[in-house]
């Protein structure tokens, strides 16, 4: 494929357990191709699936991972902030599920080093699942299919948490969204991109948007302060990173999001106050580099945006194993 303008072609590998190495020429720009996902472990896949559909591991049984993080709708739930046990509001938007491997850490503050750390938080978190780990293990312990499926994924017949993380963290690991339209572009193919949506990725680059949303994700590598140029005004208690480091000055630091996927993942912000792609994009460019963009350059960066939507997981819907008579019953409005 012949490459034309925006930077010079470098050499891009893949390599994944059990398949052949493969190079495709990339062209050199901030932001890099998502890598397809090969597993080299399916049954844990599988475990981990039946996991993250699993409204039993919740106090009131209707509440799962897929809940908060529907894999139909861009791996969140499009609400401002999130609904949890007893219809509790969350503090925070729940950001998207899909691409999560490729980031730093995990929570908007990275309180969580891995997907592995991550998966048990919102399990007992009261304000989500609300179910003590404990409990948790008791429930999945009484269903015969689920201590089948761990002693052949694990090998003992006695589940702990970390082995229910470590599968939920191994189906994450699968849910990524490689060839989006930018990506094709990235890998040659110069009609992959209208001339719109190219000058929108040009606009996007050239501000200095890539400072911070940039490799396969297209963010999710760094922390930064939200209300660099001016401040932002939110009525999120939420304080960002301070809350992990008990640093004053990393106040209102947030994990950068990925923008794969960003058409299907609204609203934006840590608080969900940016109802729309355009919204979202007029306040980063006042807030986060002092620049207002005119409406035509809001519609192109926009038009850009729309282009890093990859192909979503295809997942069959996972058939759960049946409670036995000794598995606790869940209460919904305990």
């Amino acid at each position: 494929m012949k490459m034309k303008a925006l930077g010079a072609a470098v050499a891009f590998t893949l390599s994944a357990a059990g398949t052949a190495a493969w190079a495709q020429q990339v062209r050199d720009e901030p932001i890099k191709p998502i890598q397809p996902y090969v597993s080299s472990n399916p049954a844990k896949v599988e475990l981990g699936k039946k996991l993250w559909f699993e409204p039993r591991l919740s106090m009131s049984g209707i509440i799962s991972c897929n809940t908060c993080h529907n894999l139909s709708r861009g791996g969140t739930d499009n609400l401002k902030t999130s609904i949890g046990h007893g219809w509790k509001a969350g503090p925070v938007n729940a950001p998207t599920v899909l691409n999560s491997s490729l980031a730093l850490a995990q929570f908007w503050d990275g309180r969580a080093a891995n997907l592995v750390e991550q998966a048990g938080g919102p399990i007992q978190a009261d304000i989500e699942m609300n179910m003590p780990h404990a409990l948790a293990l008791d429930v999945l312990q009484s269903i015969p299919g689920y201590v089948a499926e761990f002693k052949a994924v694990y090998g003992s017949d006695r589940i702990t948490i970390g082995m229910v993380t470590g599968a939920i963290a191994e189906f994450e690991e699968t849910l990524v969204t490689p060839n989006s339209r930018f990506d094709q572009w990235l890998q040659g193919d110069d009609k992959a991109l209208s001339a719109k949506e190219l000058a929108g990725y040009t606009l996007f680059r050239d501000s200095g948007c890539v400072a911070c949303h940039n490799g396969p994700a297209a963010g999710g590598t760094s922390f930064q302060r939200m209300g660099l140029v001016e401040p932002y005004q939110s009525t999120s208690p939420v304080e960002g990173r301070s809350a992990v480091t008990g640093v004053d000055a990393d106040r209102f630091n947030f994990k950068v999001p990925t923008l794969r996927n960003v058409e299907m993942t609204y609203p934006y912000f840590h608080d969900g106050e940016a109802a729309t792609l355009e919204e979202a994009v007029d306040i980063m460019g006042r807030l986060q580099l002092g620049r207002t963009y005119s409406k035509d350059e809001v519609d192109s960066i926009v038009a850009f945006l729309k282009t890093l939507t990859g192909d979503q997981p295809q997942i069959a819907l996972p058939i759960l194993p049946p409670s036995s008579n000794a598995t606790p019953r869940p209460n919904p409005f305990q």
